[in-house]
């Protein structure tokens, strides 16, 4: 599925290509923190198909908790929209779009939901996978 989005002011735009059977939510400790909610919508974009076209997001690179690997963190320098997370000092990069900055939002559905042990006992949602920790 093609895909574009932007940030909230429109400073950053992109496209990508994603499978909507990957979208995910993720109630990791991290992504609570991060998105300053509950959960994290995303779904990863198809290798070597992300692409920025206006703009250029800051990054905020993050050591995991769990795993202790490193994660870029992509996001507006003026409205600070989080757009994606990405691997470090992989090749290749794999990039995990905040599905709230697509335009195509309302087409995905999450399929799984993963960390949820670390879940606020009211996020989870009815009808979606749980899987306790991601492998």
């Amino acid at each position: 599925m093609d895909v574009d989005g932007s940030c909230h002011c429109g400073q950053i735009t992109f496209r990508a290509k994603v499978d909507p059977k990957l979208a995910l939510i993720c109630h990791c400790n991290d992504c609570q923190i991060t998105a300053g909610a509950a959960f994290t919508f995303s779904i990863p974009a198809a290798e070597g198909t992300f692409e920025i076209i206006n703009g250029s997001p800051s990054k905020y690179i993050k050591t995991t908790a769990d795993s202790g690997r490193h994660r870029a963190h992509g996001f507006c320098s003026n409205c600070a929209t989080r757009i994606y997370s990405a691997s470090v000092n992989t090749d290749p990069i794999q990039y995990i779009l905040r599905a709230g900055s697509l335009n195509q939002r309302s087409q995905i559905k999450p399929n799984r939901q993963i960390w949820c042990n670390a879940a606020l006992d009211w996020a989870l949602v009815d009808g979606v996978k749980h899987i306790t920790k991601q492998t």
